[in-house]
């Protein structure tokens, strides 16, 4: 699906360049694509209409509509038209509004599209905003604000934190004795994992079928980046580089302590109902852990309480913990280039970010909130495995991290199946550590390339 959306938004972006630039109105008032950027009154009362586009489900169009109604309740004269769509249908929309310059007033955006609209001048620069004092950001850490940035520019502010967590089944662990401490080494994590295996007889699972994430958090750690800055090659100067990332699966298979590729033979990697963590027989075809990301932990612990199981949650394991850990923007909020409102936008930004009354309406369906102090006041009123991830976040990841990479650039995309292929050939055996990071750094490079 990544790689589709991709093609599509590439596509849509490419077309604007030859499309007219004079906005084209009427449209459907649930169609991001149609929906232009409604023509508001300057009015003595400070009245103005704006819209809001934004990707999601029944859940979160409900409280999204419902905080937007609430700021009009305390904001008399401003008005919204909010206009959602599922994922795949959002992108399109958004970018044949883009290529006609009538894109709503406030966009929800993603991480991996950010940089493309930006480029295309799409975006508003928030920076001057930030300045003059119509956005307070005082509250959000400099590696998530950061994260908004393209270049000198802010163009977008994050609207729900996670970060990588490694879940595990606290239940077991707990029953023989074994703690897991936060910011491990690769070296204690081995040890760890060794000593669950020979102790209960669980195996573990290492971001298997998610390489794209965890090659870059690997390569993190040894102070690189995945791809250059201008994505036409990698960012590691050797194949040698890749070398340690695929020694983890080597290795593990070798010595028994790290789950087959077998097991996933008959299962859909990266589905929580299937994931070894939660289901499985027996100690053979089961894990005691699971790469995920902290939004995701409630999902699993669903999944997990048929069988009694607490599921815990901890950093991934890596050379340099600091170095590779990170706060991972899970949507941000942007305001456009064609808001006849960019005053009453930023506003809007600004509330959303440090309102607690926003935020309690919004009970962090997006992620943690941005704002630690906002953070700090909404916790007591969360579910209790919301209130853990936002505790991982904020007291454990935000506390030793570095600032996220940039996205991975638009080349990068026929790679994400090559990292996954080349891990499980390590893992059949099929391919050495050394030659699968050989096949990477010259396959992979050709690619970036072009």
């Amino acid at each position: 699906m990544k790689k589709v959306i991709s093609k599509i938004l590439a596509v849509a972006l490419a077309a604007m360049m030859a499309v007219s630039m004079t906005a084209c109105g009427g449209g459907s008032s649930t169609a991001a694509s149609t929906a232009g950027s409604t023509a508001a009154t300057s009015a003595a009362g400070g009245s103005a209409a704006l819209t809001f586009a934004w990707w999601g489900n029944q859940v979160r169009n409900e409280r999204t509509q419902a905080a937007l109604d609430l700021y009009t309740e305390q904001n008399p004269g401003i008005t919204f038209d909010g206009q959602f769509s599922e994922w795949a249908d959002y992108w399109t929309k958004l970018a044949t509004a883009s290529a006609a310059h009538n894109l709503p007033d406030l966009v929800q955006m993603d991480y991996k599209y950010l940089a493309q609209y930006v480029e295309n001048g799409l975006l508003l620069d928030l920076q001057p905003y930030v300045d003059n004092g119509t956005l307070d950001v005082s509250g959000i850490s400099e590696s998530i604000l950061d994260s908004g940035r393209i270049g000198d520019g802010l163009y977008a502010i994050c609207i729900g934190v996670n970060a990588p967590a490694m879940l595990y089944n606290k239940t077991l662990l707990d029953e023989y004795g074994i703690k897991v401490k936060d910011n491990m080494t690769m070296d204690e994590f081995i040890a760890l994992s060794k000593e669950v295996y020979e102790k209960t007889g669980y195996k573990t699972d290492a971001g298997y079928g998610g390489g794209e994430n965890f090659i870059d958090y690997t390569i993190r750690s040894q102070g690189q980046e995945l791809c250059n800055n201008d994505g036409t090659a990698f960012g590691v100067s050797s194949a040698e580089d890749f070398e340690p990332y695929f020694a983890i699966y080597e290795n593990g298979i070798k010595e028994g302590w790290m789950l087959g590729s077998e097991i996933y033979a008959e299962r859909t990697v990266g589905t929580v109902e299937q994931s070894p963590l939660v289901y499985g027989s027996s100690p053979d075809t089961m894990s005691w852990c699971y790469f995920a990301y902290s939004n995701q932990l409630s999902a699993y612990q669903a999944a997990a309480d048929a069988s009694n199981i607490t599921i815990g949650l901890s950093t991934w394991p890596a050379q340099n913990p600091q170095l590779a850990d990170y706060l991972k923007p899970g949507q941000f909020i942007s305001a456009t280039v064609d808001s006849k409102n960019p005053d009453e936008a930023v506003k809007l930004i600004d509330w959303w970010t440090n309102s607690l009354e926003c935020n309690q309406v919004l009970l962090a369906e997006r992620g943690i909130p941005a704002s630690a102090t906002v953070a700090e006041e909404l916790n007591p009123q969360l579910d209790e495995m919301t209130q853990k991830a936002s505790d991982f976040v904020n007291n454990v990841v935000a506390k030793n991290c570095s600032t996220i990479s940039p996205a991975a650039p638009e080349s990068s995309t026929p790679l994400l199946d090559m990292y996954d292929q080349l891990q499980e050939a390590v893992c059949y055996g099929q391919l050495s550590a050394k030659d699968a990071a050989a096949q990477l750094f010259e396959q992979g490079n050709a690619v970036l390339a072009g």
